[in-house]
């Protein structure tokens, strides 16, 4: 919601000092619908049609409490005034304080019944709707909570779906790429941003000739398989590595900046924590390509491509370099 350049609405409210409860009621109204305090009694807006009609209500009310009111349309003498209006609407703080919830509720996801995950999104989402309905002039906070709002519900989506894995303990070992060539590797079918950019890593940079199986349930992994991101497999969560991580560590290619970048993103949006700008429009092109495309070989081969577009674009070579 982004309002017209320096055009404001202003509410001068009084009441008398016994309405301590006319009080409380108008202030948090006042509060729910995105006032910044100029001052005691003195609370400012942007000019929305909506926002009149919500102040000259809560002036009536205090009218009607033998309270004073205005409701006055104000404008910003200069550039430099607007602005520090403007500034007055930062949400920043309040996305902070909201990331810090959710960074916390996340931790818990796995070990909650199904219907405490799903009280939890909702409270959550109710919440962050709140922050983003007084938001009036977005800015880089906007994105980067919207970013980790879709990596919430997207991990409790995944909680919800059996077959993720629960991250191992212990270290990682190295393996030999020699020893690792023309091999079967199988993950989970309908593949999602881990198991996608695991195969392609595996593809592109371990093992070129790897023939790829998609399970319908992880028992089903052939026993001469590698398996990849499912409890049980060779390649899996350890630690706070996702299985694309946990591939770099175990082949000797966390050193490359380009792949680091990748593993950065796919840690994002597989499990949370600091995003990256490309990581909304990879999960967007993701999820777009699963609907559209008929079977896993078909979608690893298209976003094969895109992570091969965002190699380059991270480390600045112009394909991926083979094992």
């Amino acid at each position: 919601m982004t309002a017209t350049p320096d055009s404001w609405l202003l509410l001068i409210v009084s009441l008398p000092t016994g309405s301590a409860t006319v009080r409380m009621r108008i202030w948090r109204a006042i509060k729910a619908i995105g006032c910044a305090a100029l001052r005691d009694g003195a609370y400012l807006l942007p000019a929305h049609a909506e926002h009149a009609a919500q102040l000259r209500t809560l002036a009536d009310e205090a009218l009607q409490e033998d309270g004073q009111a205005w409701v006055l349309s104000v404008r910003a003498s200069d550039a430099t005034e607007d602005a520090a209006f403007r500034a007055l609407f930062d949400r920043t703080p309040d996305y902070a304080e909201w990331l810090a919830e959710v960074s916390e509720a996340r931790k818990t996801l796995p070990d909650l019944p199904a219907a405490e995950r799903n009280r939890l999104h909702r409270r959550h989402a109710r919440a962050y709707e709140a922050i983003r309905k007084i938001d009036f002039f977005p800015n880089e906070s906007t994105v980067r909570a919207d970013a980790q709002w879709r990596d919430f519900s997207a991990a409790v989506e995944a909680t919800q779906s059996p077959g993720e894995p629960r991250a191992a303990s212990g270290g990682i070992p190295r393996r030999d790429r020699a020893r690792h060539q023309g091999r079967q590797w199988a993950t989970r079918r309908h593949l999602w941003v881990d198991r996608v950019a695991s195969a392609w890593l595996i593809q592109r940079f371990i093992d070129p000739h790897a023939q790829f199986v998609w399970l319908d349930s992880p028992a089903d992994c052939p026993a001469d398989a590698l398996g990849f991101d499912f409890d049980g497999a060779t390649f899996t969560h350890v630690g706070e590595r996702v299985s694309f991580e946990v591939l770099l560590a175990s082949f000797g290619l966390d050193d490359d900046p380009g792949l680091a970048k990748l593993g950065a993103m796919v840690h994002a949006l597989d499990v949370g924590g600091a995003t990256t700008p490309e990581a909304g429009g990879f999960e967007a092109i993701l999820a777009g390509a699963r609907k559209r495309l008929a079977n896993d070989d078909a979608l690893l081969t298209e976003i094969g491509a895109v992570l091969d577009s965002l190699y380059a674009h991270f480390c600045g070579s112009r394909k991926p370099s083979q094992p």
